[in-house]
């Protein structure tokens, strides 16, 4: 599992776009004027912390094109009318542990399953700097995430001890792309647009690449800004984003509803995990963020030991319900 600081990365990713010739903005966008005619400008409405002030001093600002890369509450999807999303509620805690117990964690990420801690995602135990992030999340029980925060401390108890709680955090995670990613001059990309894969709950690769593609696409289509571009320069970016990466998040979002919905379909996803040939499918895919191609033969195999894994599954299921 390859772990990040966003900390580090996120100040990386500042000080290149402005060493690039970007305008570095301290603002929190309020509102969104749309164009009067066909290449008229956007104007941008915001509150600018630049000057110290807490509650922000009102602005605006006019653009051209607008990329909304503003998250999974975005205001730039709510003012494109871009639609509602089904969600996971994350929940994690930061803690503070001791320095032996910091040290198991050193090379070490832990995903816990089962209906204790979630009925439909996972809880995780993820190191950071000099801290773990303990969390879980759920689509399907959003009231009933204290009960699986509690659950998912109870597990990793003997691993994480009686650390301090220095943050409490807690977002929405997208279950699927927004109905309306584009829309005239206007672009969403990341969390915005709903970029978050099934199963791992990924989000940060798609959301930096989304934002690539896009640029990417203005800049083609606008001969590196010579040209005034539309919402069919900007459907050039869906057009690559889907053909990539559709198959991807149609997989994982299928992985999930088959082995995410009980204690026994776990267990056969566990158990189907024990395959060499699935954990390197499943790594490569992880690396290279597609489905990639397997062997024919493998793949025959593997389907009919998924099919074994989900008969003994339900098998289990049907035993526990008599006791």
């Amino acid at each position: 599992i390859g772990m990040c600081r966003r900390e580090v990365m996120d100040d990386f990713l500042r000080r290149r776009a402005e060493t690039l010739g970007a305008t570095m903005v301290n603002g929190l966008m309020m509102s969104l004027d749309k164009p009067t005619t066909k290449d008229g400008m956007y104007t941008l409405h915001y509150n600018d912390y630049s000057t110290g002030s807490k509650v922000g001093v009102p602005a605006k600002l006019e653009v051209d094109v607008i990329i909304g890369a503003d998250g999974a509450n975005s205001r730039v999807a709510k003012e494109i009318d871009a639609g509602e999303y089904d969600y996971a509620i994350a929940f994690q805690e930061r803690m503070r542990i001791s320095d032996d117990k910091m040290e198991y964690y050193k090379d070490m990420a832990e995903m816990y399953v089962g209906d204790d801690v979630s009925p439909d995602f996972y809880g995780w135990v993820f190191p950071k700097y000099d801290h773990v992030a303990v969390g879980t999340g759920t689509v399907i029980n959003k009231k009933a995430i204290k009960k699986y925060q509690d659950a998912i401390r109870s597990r990793s108890a003997n691993k994480c001890g009686e650390g301090k709680i220095i943050r409490v955090e807690a977002h929405p995670i997208p279950e699927h792309p927004r109905p309306r990613r584009v829309l005239d001059r206007v672009a969403l990309v990341g969390d915005a647009a709903g970029y978050v894969t099934k199963c791992s709950g990924e989000g940060i690769y798609f959301a930096a690449k989304s934002g690539r593609m896009v640029a990417e696409a203005i800049a083609e289509r606008s001969q590196n800004g010579d040209l005034a571009v539309d919402e069919s320069d900007l459907r050039l970016y869906l057009d690559r984003w889907d053909r990539k990466y559709w198959a991807t998040y149609k997989v994982l979002d299928i992985l999930q509803k088959v082995f995410y919905r009980s204690n026994p379909a776990r267990e056969a996803f566990v158990d189907m995990c024990a395959d060499e040939y699935v954990q390197k499918m499943t790594f490569d895919s992880y690396l290279y963020k597609t489905v990639v191609p397997g062997n024919p033969l493998d793949d025959i195999k593997l389907l009919g030991n998924t099919i074994g894994s989900l008969v003994r599954a339900n098998a289990l299921r049907r035993e526990v319900a008599k006791m």
